[in-house]
């Protein structure tokens, strides 16, 4: 039996003005798997996210999110978790303050949403600063109340644009760890990271992106095995190879 699609994408498409950020995307993503999404500066990753996540309309091309058309946001939204790259907080509230309205604005149970913040807190190792306003936490606190805000009201779908950026190996692992736990839960997990050892370790399927068209999408053994000399070889290597005729941007590949 087929699985379920948790996102779907076809023929997606954004431009601005003369210039196409993503061009003819296809997605199909199963139910409860990991997606590492994958491409250098400018490859249209987080333009694709924006349109998944209903942050804007494509120019062209139809996809859907659990089962909701992205053309319908109000469907789409209760639906997702997004942390974007740069997490959306209001640092003259503190980390509980802010969770609260978060948990407000989605409708959660206020006893069911205090329990699930406490816990969150303590997972990702923010009891001690729960009471603290977040403009006084640090860049790798704030990443880690952008996720937990993410995640808060147990989404079928998470977006996740750079997850781990910021954080000490702890609290880096904590994430990995928190990614493989939501898969396990049947939630649908896309990834979109630099740090290729996570994607290695986490992802069911890679996709990489090149100037906006996806260049290359498998698991990432089937992606490693790509040689056919059967010599060993690393995610890295198989990114290099698949944009290599890139003309990157100065900065990470990201």
């Amino acid at each position: 039996m087929t699985p379920a699609l948790a996102i779907e994408a076809t023929a997606l498409t954004k431009r601005y003005d003369d210039a196409t950020a993503v061009d003819d995307l296809d997605l199909a993503i199963p139910e409860g798997t990991v997606y590492g999404f994958l491409g250098p500066n400018g490859a249209g990753k987080t333009t694709t996210m924006q349109m998944l996540t209903t942050l804007t309309r494509p120019t062209s091309g139809t996809a859907s999110v659990a089962g909701r058309p992205i053309a319908d946001r109000e469907a789409v939204v209760p639906h997702i978790g997004y942390l974007p790259e740069e997490p959306p907080l209001f640092e003259e509230l503190t980390g509980r303050e802010q969770l609260q309205y978060v948990a407000g604005l989605r409708d959660l149970p206020k006893r069911e949403a205090a329990a699930r913040i406490d816990e969150l807190f303590d997972r990702f190792d923010l009891a001690d600063a729960a009471e603290k306003r977040i403009g006084a936490y640090s860049k790798g606190m704030k990443q880690k109340a952008g996720i937990i805000q993410a995640i808060l009201h147990e989404p079928e779908v998470v977006f996740l644009d750079e997850p781990t950026s910021g954080l000490d190996p702890r609290a880096a692992r904590t994430v990995r760890e928190t990614i493989a736990h939501l898969a396990a839960e049947e939630t649908t997990v896309f990834l979109s990271t630099h740090i290729l050892p996570v994607v290695d370790e986490l992802a069911d399927t890679v996709g990489v992106l090149s100037n906006g068209s996806l260049v290359t999408e498998g698991s990432p053994d089937a992606l490693k095995r790509r040689a056919e000399t059967g010599e060993h070889r690393t995610l890295e290597d198989v990114f290099l190879e698949v944009t290599s005729e890139v003309d990157y941007p100065e900065g990470e590949v990201a």
